[in-house]
């Protein structure tokens, strides 16, 4: 089956969170960016992290799935969703040859 490809997009609940993240805050995003990279490895994620857009931070990846259930239940599987807020949108993914 061929993937579909969307963007994700994870809003922090406060516009400081990268900045002022407590020690339990920081604990749970380590284990966030282990979840994503597990994702990765697997070959389900093309690329993900932090975008320090200047009106307010937000993480995001492009994620190749086979149909956006199973985008949901990673989405809902990550460790950090107590802490944000997650969208996506499905997209055209253009990759290297």
């Amino acid at each position: 089956m061929e993937k579909k490809y969307f963007f994700v997009r994870l809003n922090s609940r406060r516009p400081t969170f990268p900045m002022d993240m407590t020690p339990e805050e920081r604990q749970i995003m380590m284990a966030h960016r282990a979840y994503w990279d597990s994702w990765q490895a697997q070959g389900k994620v093309v690329v993900f992290g932090p975008v320090m857009d200047p009106k307010g931070p937000f993480g995001m990846g492009v994620v190749g799935v086979e149909n956006e259930a199973e985008l949901a239940s990673l989405i809902s599987g990550d460790p950090a969703i107590s802490l944000v807020e997650g969208e996506f949108f499905p997209m055209t993914a253009i990759l290297p040859k």
